[in-house]
């Protein structure tokens, strides 16, 4: 890991107490100025629609995701799936499980939800069941990846904390956890890990493994107090993004520099809001139309280019290792059509927004003002980070899709 360019910040205080109506990890939207209520409440809008994919134009570029065998086993991931079923009371496993084909994959949010939420919240596991769950994940992820998400479910505890408000709701394991088709059979499968800052999508097609959408984030990015001391996360995220930024030279500005400003009063009104900031993926997103904006690949430096890998390889590591270096080969065959943008400035402490567009890659990361601090504009250490599959393969979509089709095995 490279020495991050963040210098350590002066973490904001607590914004006052009870300003929005959450209770026991349900955002009550009504209750909300009605432009916040609509921009929170996206997923339970969209998630029904057809489903279509983050394109350029509308219509997913074909071929993209092919259907093979990977040569790796999974075995590892759905064992520790079966086990953790088998934790489960009878009536647990209902809410525990969904169907492959459900709806409910693509109902999540990284803000608190306006639903019932599926899945069972592993705060109200027995000690053995939770673990059994994290297990899941484990064996799933690589060991950064793993360690990233822990990560940020103990930095929404420490918020809680260092806060002292909401403590029903900021805590390190305020999260519900929804296992999707059969891990007992060779047919597809997933998870979905779904919170505050942090929402996981984790499919298995056969041997192939897709990790999207992914949502990662921190409100501190370093844990204030006691108990959670020490635990920081996206400094690599940070630090590779500016190395990057750096790197690229005056005369390209014109290329992928969208603003160097990330004040409020400098962003059009679309990109200055609290909740999304300059994101456009999130939740509730799954159609985003999104134009191939920034310089492109084959406008930089062989040098540049490799800054530009580095820095992907910052989120397909979160794959185990095998499954990364297959995604990174996939990013590399599309090199020269994957588009780099920035907003804002790259100094120590300036904040910042970024964006990787690949066919088969979208990576955004932005900074934010206070949602539970209190610092009006955006700041270093409140991070959001998104990853997609563009192009149809969010939740392994194209995948399934293609082994449906040639296996015609319905969903289970």
């Amino acid at each position: 890991m490279t020495e991050p360019h963040i210098a350590e910040p002066r973490i904001a205080g607590p914004r006052p107490r009870g300003i929005l109506p959450i209770v026991d990890g349900i955002l009550h939207a009504d209750l909300l100025p009605h432009q916040d209520g609509w921009e929170l409440s996206a997923a339970l809008r969209h998630y029904r629609d057809p489903y279509v994919g983050v394109t350029t134009n509308g219509r997913p570029m074909p071929d993209l995701y092919p259907l093979k065998d990977a040569g790796i086993s999974a075995s590892k991931a759905s064992d520790a799936a079966r086990a953790y079923l088998d934790t489960l009371e009878p009536y647990q496993r209902g809410l525990a499980r969904r169907p492959m084909d459900s709806p409910d994959w693509r109902l999540w949010t990284n803000a608190l939800p306006v639903w019932t939420p599926k899945g069972m919240r592993l705060e109200r596991l027995t000690e053995a069941q939770r673990e059994a769950a994290l297990a899941v994940m484990e064996a799933s992820l690589s060991p950064e990846g793993f360690h990233v998400v822990r990560s940020a479910m103990k930095l929404n505890g420490a918020l809680g904390e260092y806060i002292d408000d909401y403590r029903d709701t900021l805590r390190e394991y305020a999260y519900h956890f929804t296992v999707f088709g059969d891990p007992a059979t060779p047919e597809p499968w997933g998870w979905q890990l779904m919170g505050h800052h942090v929402d996981v999508h984790c499919v298995f097609v056969g041997t192939q493994v897709v990790l999207a959408p992914v949502f990662l984030g921190a409100e501190p990015v370093l844990a204030q107090g006691i108990r959670y001391a020490g635990v920081r996360a996206f400094d690599e995220e940070t630090d590779r993004g500016l190395a990057l930024r750096r790197a690229l030279s005056p005369d390209q500005e014109d290329r992928f520099l969208q603003g160097d400003s990330l004040l409020a009063a400098d962003l059009p009104a679309e990109l200055a809001g609290p909740f999304n900031g300059r994101h456009l993926a999130g939740a509730g997103a799954d159609n985003l139309v999104l134009p191939a904006e920034g310089i492109a690949g084959d406008e930089l430096t062989a040098a540049q280019q490799d800054l530009l890998l580095d820095l992907v390889k910052v989120y397909i590591s979160r794959l185990p290792e095998d499954h990364a270096a297959a995604k990174l080969d996939q990013v590399r065959d599309h090199l020269d059509a994957t588009r780099f943008v920035w907003r804002g400035q790259h100094g120590d402490t300036n904040p910042f927004y970024y964006r990787v567009h690949s066919p088969v890659l979208l990576i955004e990361y932005d900074n934010h003002p206070g949602i539970f601090l209190d610092n009006p504009e955006p700041e270093r250490f409140h991070v959001h980070t998104i990853v997609r599959e563009p192009n149809g393969n969010d939740y392994g979509r194209s995948l399934l899709a293609q082994h449906y089709a040639l296996h015609h095995s319905p969903p289970a």
